[in-house]
């Protein structure tokens, strides 16, 4: 591995959140949906039993980090009161971004 592939590697991540509030049944998984492939991220967003959405975004970094900035903006669909992230090394297995 090279220098630059690792550098590349290193500027992509896995980025999971999530997303607590009133943010199902408002159009927030699309909403993110359309964020995420404006920005060039592979991943999902998923209703959660507990009523939280799990947005799940691989990519550049600076990519994922302005999804995040995005879902904590206050112009989301539904109300957000509590993003909870993690970011780690992509795993490479997503493809597009779908609502599920």
């Amino acid at each position: 591995m090279t220098d630059e592939t690792r550098s590349e590697g290193a500027d992509r991540i896995r980025l999971t959140a999530h997303v607590h509030g009133h943010v199902q049944g408002v159009g927030f998984r699309w909403w993110t949906r359309s964020r995420a492939l404006e920005l060039g991220l592979v991943g999902y967003a998923s209703n959660q039993a507990d009523g939280r959405v799990l947005v799940v975004a691989e990519g550049p970094r600076d990519s994922a980090v302005a999804l995040l900035d995005a879902l904590r903006s206050g112009a989301t669909p539904g109300r957000v009161d509590l993003v909870v992230e993690r970011v780690d090394e992509p795993r490479g297995d997503l493809e597009g971004f779908v609502e599920r």
